[in-house]
């Protein structure tokens, strides 16, 4: 059989296991809830109708298939899911965050070796993104995002699986960057980046919750802005922006539009309870806003320095206005939804859903760093 020697390639994939995360708050369990990067970008690109194939790898003790059958993840009859434990107490606001139990990584085996993708999402917690991995990433993918929470985080068992961060030079994956489009890190993480050295070889987007975000390129540097949020459960936002950032550079955005793109989705991520529930009827008026604010097709990044994708877009004030007008009509439902949730008798129980501090939030936390250096 004759085979295409450059087959079109399919659009993205998501490379990260899903969780199961167990909030704990003065000794006391308040809340679990399916957990897991993949959990969250799946629901943003489903939304703006872009198609993906994951690959999250579980135990045959998951408790979220109903909740992921649209995204079916890999069961390994021989391990069990990823467990994370947060644990929070009244005085004392930062986490402690424990991975309790891992399931096995994802190895570059277990990527397709079918047609190649225009985009690859590496969005590991766990550490179940291994260095050669990313690798055979980027080779079946035209261009790669990471969360740098896929690069940087430690497990220290003596410690019952403490989550800490470790310095990008020192994690094994460093001399992967030029390799990669894009490296997102929270304001907390970006201490452990180099970003000055690091945007030399890739883009590097730091985010900063409330107050949107900064893209740090090659040849320069530019803030995005927020947009305004109730917010009910930051679990996520991080992940959400991402799903939101990717779409548009996909979708033909510039970066900055891109960006704010992210910073919407993170803005609706906050307002609800665990993943977001989106009505995708209702975001057919952000696609439109994404179609008339295109600028190319898929990017080339082979000659990322002559695409005019990172120059500063004009008028991004009526994309920020338009997207507003269209979150104003996503969020009518939305928060009538999570008025009734947070007024359950089950939430009512747990001291309110407004009180709860996330898992994997984008929000500024500390976690600690090793052996003294970031």
């Amino acid at each position: 059989m004759v085979t295409d020697s450059n087959p079109i390639p399919r659009r993205g994939l998501i490379v990260g296991n899903y969780c199961h995360d167990v909030l704990h708050r003065d000794g006391l369990v308040v809340a679990q809830t399916l957990g897991g990067a993949p959990s969250f970008i799946s629901t943003v690109l489903d939304a703006l109708s872009l198609p993906f194939h994951t690959i999250s790898k579980v135990g045959s003790d998951f408790s979220y298939a109903a909740a992921t059958s649209n995204h079916p993840p890999l069961v390994v009859p021989t391990s069990r899911t990823t467990l994370f434990h947060a644990h929070f107490t009244s005085c004392q606001p930062e986490r402690i965050l424990n991975r309790v139990g891992s399931c096995h990584p994802i190895f570059p085996s277990d990527l397709l070796h079918e047609p190649r993708f225009e985009f690859g999402m590496a969005v590991g917690v766990g550490g179940e993104v291994l260095p050669e991995t990313l690798e055979r990433m980027t080779e079946i993918c035209d261009q790669v995002f990471v969360d740098i929470q896929a690069l940087i985080r430690t497990f220290d068992h003596v410690e019952g699986g403490r989550v800490r961060l470790v310095g990008l030079k020192e994690s094994g994956f460093y001399h992967l960057l030029p390799r990669i489009a894009f490296l997102k890190a929270s304001a907390n993480e970006a201490a452990f980046v180099d970003v000055e050295e690091v945007r030399k070889w890739c883009c590097v987007v730091v985010t900063h919750g409330k107050d949107g975000c900064e893209v740090f390129c090659k040849d320069g540097v530019f803030s995005v802005a927020p947009f305004e949020a109730d917010q009910v459960d930051p679990t996520g936002a991080g992940d959400c922006f991402l799903g939101g950032f990717a779409a548009g550079i996909v979708n033909g955005l510039s970066v900055p539009d891109a960006a704010l793109l992210g910073n919407f989705f993170g803005s609706l991520a906050v307002a609800q309870v665990g993943p977001p529930k989106l009505d995708f009827t209702l975001f057919q008026m952000v696609r439109d806003e994404m179609h008339k604010r295109k600028v190319h097709d898929f990017p080339c990044f082979g000659r990322r320095d002559e695409w005019p994708g990172f120059l500063k877009a004009p008028h991004q004030d009526q994309f920020h206005a338009s997207l507003v007008a269209a979150k104003a009509i996503i969020m009518c439902p939305i928060q009538e939804s999570e008025w009734n949730v947070l007024n359950s008798p089950k939430v009512l129980e747990q001291n309110n859903v407004r009180s709860r501090v996330s898992l994997n939030s984008d929000h500024e936390e500390s976690i600690p760093i090793v052996d003294g250096k970031p």
